[in-house]
């Protein structure tokens, strides 16, 4: 029955041994059947594909089972030609093995266009990598192999996605990658590639199927282009979209800085000297003087002006809550993180962060911004990925830093980074010169917004302005213009003498009330309500307490630390 085959056949024995090469056989390697007999075709087979046919045939003796190996195979002339070698086992009613059969199928022609296939794909310089029909990995051209630092044999037989991909992407992109091999139609996804350095880079992944002449999938091509640049550029613009969302509702107290007294004027020399140097600035100053419109300035005077400017209040996020925002933090890194988040530093690549009141921030968190000052990285929250950032860092505060670090309350080698550019903002006391200006521009733009025709200032308006010493700076005088231009009717703008008696008067009572406060919330440890809170020890209602501080603007937060 062998010799009437088409193909080079043989019949082994149980153990493995060869009893039997059929007349084809014979004729194409010019053996005899003593030659051939036991263990003597091996010399038929080329000396490179001898150990992997020996180790393959020693592997299906050994488990009964059918197997298969390719291998060049001598012939009479002593060329050689590469065949399919396939073997079975023939077993008895009992199920013991009495022969084996094999074939061997000459594939030198396949072999030819598949090696013709491998020269013209490693000629190519994309990345390619060749799929069975389940989508594991036959082979990769040159530019996969040098962009993954991995060879053939490493990528050959295996579900490569784990050695290329990032493994949040091969869990989230399973069942869709699953499907689409199944419906056998060209399909692409979008992959974090891990390079030879073992940093990831986004690819376009497009599968095409390769079919036979009956329609079924031969193989996948799996083609990949570089398409990082454009997803960073993607992500910034949704950070610096999301960072302007968050601003919108936010009113700023002007949009420029308007004065020419020359302590103002000394301050605009500072901002135009160092906008240009990327150098980290504080800047100091009351509550009200305007720092965040320094720091604008300064941010639109820079090489940087064309990127995104992210303003923190660190005064007003919780203590619990200001690394997260800072910094983001991973999916599960604390109860509530149902997702990943990326933080106002990554909102702010390339381009600028304010941090305002920044020696609010508690100490854990001030060693995580020396880190950045210091690195240029950080780590999100529950990651140990160091991710690098580039970002100017302009901080301010309303405190005497230099007084905190001497209390233990300001990290020093932090306060040395951040005060390598100090620029201090004068009170609107100290630049008195200027208030004149100011009421005419605040004037002017409130109008403006309520729909209002103020024609002229009344002169005793603008002496009961100019006189008054204006603890709350700027943006007390914003406030009582702002109120007097809507309950202005004519076109004459003036102010009640009373709102700054009366902003006097709480001021001077205020400050026995803020102590009183501020005291509870140190012995309570910034708690509000609750038996042992602030609000009982004053005997006074919560809500009362709360307006209170408010009004007076105090942070209970800071007293958390204490």
């Amino acid at each position: 029955m062998l010799d009437y085959l088409p193909v080079l056949s043989w019949r082994g024995l149980p153990d493995g041994s060869k009893d039997f090469f059929n007349h084809r056989w014979h004729e194409y390697t010019g053996l005899s059947p003593e030659q051939a007999h036991g263990s003597g075709w091996q010399v038929t087979v080329h000396p490179d594909d001898v150990p992997a046919v020996a180790k393959k045939w020693l592997e299906v003796v050994s488990s009964g089972q059918p197997g298969e190996v390719e291998a060049r195979l001598r012939r009479f002339d002593g060329s050689y030609r590469w065949f399919l070698c396939r073997a079975a086992p023939v077993r008895d009613e009992q199920g013991s093995i009495v022969a084996w059969l094999g074939t061997d199928t000459d594939i030198e022609d396949r072999k030819n266009a598949e090696d013709e296939t491998k020269r013209i794909l490693d000629a190519i310089s994309q990345t390619i990598v060749v799929l069975d029909p389940e989508g594991k990995t036959v082979s990769a051209n040159r530019a996969s192999l040098e962009y993954l630092g991995l060879t053939r044999e490493q990528l050959a037989g295996t579900d490569s996605r784990k050695l290329i991909f990032h493994a949040e992407d091969v869990e989230k992109l399973k069942e869709e990658r699953a499907l689409a091999l199944a419906r056998g139609v060209p399909f692409s996804l979008e992959w974090r590639a891990r390079r030879h350095d073992g940093q990831y880079r986004w690819y376009l992944i497009q599968y095409n199927p390769l079919r036979d002449e009956q329609g079924r999938v031969l193989h996948w091509y799996a083609t990949g282009t570089d398409i990082d640049d454009r997803k960073r550029a993607e992500q910034r613009v949704r950070n610096e979209n999301q960072a302007l969302r968050d601003e919108i509702d936010r009113s700023s107290m002007f949009e420029e800085i308007v004065g020419s007294s020359a302590p103002l004027q000394r301050v605009l020399d500072q901002v135009a000297r160092v906008a240009g140097a990327d150098t980290t600035v504080l800047i100091l100053g009351e509550t009200g003087t305007g720092k965040e419109l320094v720091a604008r300035a300064i941010h639109k005077r820079s090489k940087r002006a064309n990127r995104a400017f992210i303003r923190v209040n660190c005064a007003a996020i919780p203590a619990s809550l200001i690394a997260p925002e800072l910094f983001g933090h991973e999916k599960g890194a604390f109860t509530g993180a149902v997702q990943r988040r990326i933080g106002r530093f990554e909102a702010a690549e390339g381009g600028t962060i304010f941090l305002d009141e920044v020696g609010e921030l508690p100490s854990e968190t001030q060693v995580s911004l020396l880190r950045v000052l210091q690195e240029r990285e950080f780590e999100r929250i529950g990651s140990n990925r160091a991710i690098p950032v580039d970002v100017r860092v302009l901080a301010a505060s309303n405190r005497d830093l230099s007084s905190a670090v001497a209390k233990g309350r300001f990290r020093e080698d932090l306060y040395y980074r951040l005060n390598v550019f100090p620029i201090v903002v004068p009170a609107l006391r100290e630049r008195a010169d200027d208030i004149r200006l100011l009421v005419e521009y605040l004037v002017r733009r409130y109008a403006q917004l309520a729909g209002k025709r103020i024609k002229q200032i009344e002169g005793r308006t603008l002496e009961l302005l100019s006189a008054y010493d204006w603890p709350g700076n700027v943006r007390e005088l914003q406030n009582v213009i702002e109120r007097s231009v809507i309950l202005t009717d004519g076109d004459v703008f003036s102010i009640d003498e009373a709102w700054l008696k009366r902003n006097a008067d709480a001021k001077d009572g205020g400050v026995g009330e803020r102590e009183k406060i501020e005291a509870a919330l140190a012995a309570t440890k910034g708690r509000v309500s609750g038996p042992h809170g602030a609000a009982t020890m004053l005997g006074i209602p919560r809500q009362t307490l709360e307006s209170r501080i408010r009004a007076l603007r105090i942070n209970k937060h800071q007293f958390k630390s204490f």
